[in-house]
């Protein structure tokens, strides 16, 4: 579980965050929000990319700020952008990566990159150079650089933002399906729907917390200037 106890976050003079208390355990959680209330930020937090400024954040009783090892062991990430999160020059050196802090032998190694290449079809592109894949296949990539680690629970930052219908709708579709805890900032309140939580951001405070129905409700209220209903 994750949990921030009293967490505020400010960026120079700017506060994002205000006092947040939340434990986020359920299977499927989205974060949703105007442009600047502070999702992104949250989600930071959540692996210990960022630290507050005050309160505390903890992962499985691992707090970020003192266990950052064990907490991005715990916790994955995937960027809005794949192109920020894609360092090796091909394909298949860029999923060994990710494998280096666990110091498998090379036979695993090999064996789990072939895994995930194809997993997300992707094996006929093990030499080809990563950042001249499509939109859709660098996420993909980027999902798999993640999930090839097994962590216990996989953040994503608007992961369809860039993508065309047909790859949102496979992005969505492996979020879906996947065994790990998610946690999924996201405009694409349809992405929402079967979720089990969804946690409304408003000028950096959590201003509903609820099933998918009533809390995306309070957003459209919310972004039309209407009267709440959570």
């Amino acid at each position: 579980m994750i949990r921030l106890d009293h967490v505020s976050h400010r960026y120079g003079a700017r506060d994002v965050l205000h006092d947040l208390n939340l434990d986020l355990s359920e299977h499927r959680i989205g974060v949703v929000g105007s442009n600047g209330c502070g999702k992104s930020t949250l989600a930071r937090l959540c692996n210990g990319l960022i630290l507050p400024s005050s309160g505390a954040v903890s992962v499985e009783g691992h707090d970020t700020a003192k266990d950052s090892s064990a907490v991005r062991s715990l916790v994955g990430f995937v960027f809005q952008d794949p192109d920020l999160q894609i360092i090796m020059p091909t394909v298949g050196e860029d999923l060994a990566f990710s494998l280096r802090p666990h110091r498998l032998p090379k036979a695993e190694v090999a064996k789990r990159v072939d895994q995930w290449l194809h997993a997300y079809g992707l094996q006929s592109h093990r030499d080809h150079p990563a950042h001249l894949l499509s939109g859709g296949q660098k996420q993909l990539l980027a999902i798999a650089a993640v999930l090839i680690a097994e962590p216990q629970v996989v953040i994503f930052d608007e992961p369809t933002t860039l993508l065309d219908l047909a790859n949102k709708r496979r992005i969505m579709d492996i979020v879906l399906r996947l065994d790990q805890q998610v946690i999924v900032v996201t405009h694409d309140l349809e992405f929402l729907t079967d979720f089990d939580r969804v946690i409304v951001l408003d000028q950096g405070r959590v201003v509903c917390d609820d099933r998918p129905q009533p809390a995306l409700a309070h957003y459209r209220r919310l972004a039309l200037g209407e009267p709440p209903v959570c």
